[in-house]
């Protein structure tokens, strides 16, 4: 957020944003909580569609600072009913992470770009990671991971790599799991735990 601190009116508004961020990534404890994995810098809740409402509020807060830093402003989940939200809780007691996941059926592989990494500019190297192109062939695929996202404080944690491995049970393999429009960062994630550049996307919104 940009705003000048000598600007009164300006100040009180960044307050109340900072406020509003805080409280909403703030985690007090649940009488009952749906614990899916304990490490020593935190743990993985589950959040279900029928769960009570303080978690669904919880789950949709962090959601949609989520969705504003991955642009996907006013975009609905495509199937509530189904949809699991696993939230990482810091030993703070705050939100760091958070991944919605949902059952899908096909999904498509990116096509891997040809690596002329020596001839490329930074900006010809961010450009990459921002375009990209997917097969038009669908591949079958059971997990669809719509929103991923990790605070920016908490980043280079392997919070993600957590998150992503408890998605729908380790029952599932790699090449079962597809990722809605990745930004860069979401490009190189899923390259990263995918092992390959060419992984599967699917379109959320559809």
């Amino acid at each position: 957020m940009i705003y000048s601190a000598d600007n009164p009116e300006d100040h009180f508004q960044h307050t109340q944003f900072h406020q509003r961020f805080l409280d909403s990534i703030k985690y007090v404890g649940w009488k009952k909580e749906r614990v899916v994995a304990e490490f020593w810098d935190g743990k993985i809740l589950l959040v279900m569609p029928d769960d009570p409402k303080y978690a669904i509020k919880k789950a949709e807060d962090v959601r949609l600072i989520a969705d504003n830093e991955l642009g996907f402003q006013q975009v609905a989940l495509s199937r509530p009913t189904q949809a699991k939200t696993y939230l990482f809780i810091s030993t703070e007691r705050m939100v760091v992470g958070c991944l919605v996941a949902e059952p899908i059926r096909q999904a498509y592989r990116v096509l891997e770009q040809p690596d002329r990494q020596k001839d490329l500019t930074k900006d010809d190297f961010m450009e990459r990671h921002r375009a990209w192109c997917c097969s038009t062939v669908p591949e079958q695929a059971l997990c669809g991971v719509s929103r991923i996202w990790v605070f920016s404080l908490a980043r280079r944690r392997g919070v993600a790599t957590r998150l992503s491995t408890f998605t729908y049970g380790s029952h599932l393999t790699k090449e079962e799991i597809a990722f809605s429009d990745p930004t860069p960062d979401g490009k190189q994630f899923a390259t990263k735990y995918c092992n390959t550049p060419s992984f599967l996307v699917y379109n959320f919104i559809a």
